[in-house]
Order: structure tokens, then sequence, then C-alpha cells
């Protein structure tokens, strides 16, 4: 990870927003209550009042049909799995750790700077969607990853995971501690690769308890569990959102979410992470990290979960993508409001973090 940094950086942008790793981040206002001053793009006005009141909201063809395909494509080429030989998807293997263990079975696919995982984030309309839920145009998009979850039996069968009483639970969590008198705001997105149907799980979430969060949080003991929800699921169902390959979901931080588990019997869920949040530029550890990380094809530092993948690394598969000028901006080689970065920026910018 990069160095933990004592302060609370600044986002480059009108919207003061503050961050000590471009994960979480501290607002004025909760993005749930957000008054617009940029223009929406892409979103509509239900759109938007839906993603306030329930937690996500979905951007039809965000990136075409025929680029997903080829990320699914390419997906299943980076893993060296055969779509048509279900025999491939469990092949044994050693595990470098439980952590990679884990990855294997929720089908995490370890492939970060592809150019066509670039494409997709460089795509103006997935840009214009956070533009909108942010309500600033300064972003940094996420060095995330790939999923293709086959069929989860044999090696890749859930119960190989053991289970636990609190703390993170794959089927449904916060992505942050909503115990805090203040959450922080965070927001998440994917990309769906492919059709989804019930019966390949996928993204599930509790749109109702994002909805009436206050009200059921004060009903809560002390002492509750601060990433996994205890709700009686006929109060408060859980829906699994229709998407078609190349939809956009983006959902919030404090939504309750999840994956359910793939019961087919030879399909394959699959999906790109990609979210944006607001742009750290004042933050020059986390800025070369990802620079570095983009220049290099090395594993990205900002999540303890990517592993690299253990048979090749992508450093020794394929060339450094090609980024345009919104590419370079969303990763931080290139400043929002081109300035040199490396030369006008300092401790000097930064609030110190209390």
């Amino acid at each position: 990870m990069p160095t933990p940094d004592r302060y609370l950086h600044r986002a480059a942008s009108p919207v003061p927003y503050f961050s000590p790793d471009g994960e979480i981040y501290l607002a004025q206002t909760p993005l749930r209550d957000l008054k617009k001053t940029v223009p929406l793009r892409v979103l509509s006005e239900a759109d938007f009042a839906s993603w306030q009141n329930y937690g996500y909201v979905v951007v039809k063809q965000a990136i075409p049909a025929s680029a997903a395909r080829q990320l699914v494509d390419f997906a299943w080429d980076f893993q060296g799995l055969d779509p048509e030989r279900p025999d491939t998807w469990y092949e044994e293997r050693e595990y470098r750790s439980d952590l990679d263990r884990d990855l294997h079975i929720y089908g995490f696919v370890e492939a970060y700077h592809h150019q066509l995982v670039w494409d997709s984030r460089m795509t103006q309309r997935v840009y214009d969607a956070f533009v909108d839920v942010w309500d600033c145009e300064e972003l940094w998009v996420t060095l995330d990853r790939l999923n293709l979850n086959p069929p989860n039996v044999k090696n890749r069968s859930r119960a190989l995971i053991p289970s636990t009483d609190e703390g993170f639970d794959i089927e449904l969590h916060w992505d942050v501690d909503t115990t805090l008198g203040v959450p922080p705001q965070r927001v998440q997105g994917i990309i769906a690769l492919n059709d989804t149907t019930a019966e390949l799980g996928g993204f599930q979430c509790c749109p109702e308890l994002f909805h009436r969060f206050d009200r059921w949080k004060a009903l809560q003991p002390d002492g509750r569990d601060p990433i996994r929800p205890r709700i009686d699921r006929a109060e408060y169902p859980v829906v699994r959102p229709e998407l078609e390959a190349g939809d956009l979901l983006i959902f919030n931080g404090m939504l309750a979410h999840g994956v359910a588990p793939n019961t087919s019997k030879n399909g394959v869920r699959a999906a790109q992470y990609l979210s944006m949040m607001p742009a750290l530029e004042t933050h020059q550890t986390l800025r070369r990290s990802r620079v570095d990380s983009w220049r290099t094809l090395s594993t990205p530092e900002w999540n303890g979960t990517l592993l690299g993948d253990a048979r090749q690394h992508e450093s020794l598969r394929y060339g450094r993508a090609t980024l345009d000028d919104l590419g370079a901006k969303l990763l931080g080689l290139a400043s929002w409001s081109g300035v040199d970065l490396d030369d006008s920026v300092g401790e000097a910018a930064c609030a110190e973090y209390v």
C-alpha cells in the first residue's frame, strides 16, 4: 500500500471533498442529500432521485455491448480458461494464501491495465455518469480488475471459505463503517460484461434499508456490527438489478450489497469493477503510485486484495495502455487544472489529518 498519510487532502474540485486515501471522503453534505450545481449529463432527474433515495443507479449501455464482449474474451484468455470446456474452469491449483483461494472462488481476474480495461475507463458516458453523482468533473478512476465467476461448485464452492458471524460477508455488507456519527462518502461501480440472470448470481443489494437507514439505525442495539446488517428480509428485501452487457451500475457505500452465488449449470457471470472518485492531486504519494502502476503494469497498491496473477503477471504479457487526454487526467498523469503536478503541489496544500 502507499505510505500512510497523516493528512486529509482536498480534492481538485470546487466541491469541498477531503480524503486521506482516495477511497473514502469527508464532505459537507452526504451524496444522498447533495444539491446539483453541475447539469446532469447522463442521468435523468428521475435517475438522480432514485440514486439518492435508494443508493444505486443503472446507466444503460455505458460501454458498447461489443466492447463488453471483447472484455469477456480477454478475461477467458488471461486466465487460460476455455469458455467451451467447463472442466478447465476447476483445474486444481496451489494458493499463495487464504486470500488467494477466496479470490479464485469469487472469480476475480487479476488484470488491471490492459488496453481494453482502460478503454472502459476512458469512455465518455462512463465518466459523465460519475460526474453526475459526485457533482464534480475532477475525478480519478479506480485501478481495479475484472470478474469471471463460473458456477460456485468444486474448488470454486463458497463452502470452502470459513464462515464468520461478524464482519465482512460476501452475501451482504456495507463498504463503510455505518456506526460512525458522520459516515464517510464512498462510491463504487460495476460494468456488466454479459447479460445477467438470477441463476448467475452477481450484484445484489438492499435499497429499502438505504432508504430507511436512519430509522433502522435508531432501533439497533449498541455494539452492532458496523459492516454486516442484521435485517428481516421480508421487511427489507434484497434485490438483484437486471443488467445487460455494457450496463454500468453505480452504488453508494452506504448501500448494503453483496454478490449472490452462481447456481447455474454452466453459465458465467462477467463484470468489470470500475468507479471514480474526486481527484487528490495534492496526494503525491498516491498519485505517483497510480502513475507508476500504469507505467510499469505493476499491481496497484491502493487495495490489499489486489494480488496480481499467480501464473503470469500482466506486466509480462502485454505493453502499456495508451491513454487519451481524459485517461491521463483520470489516472493522475495530467492535472485537471493543467498545472505541473510534480512542481506545484506539496504538503502546504493539505489540511492536517486529525
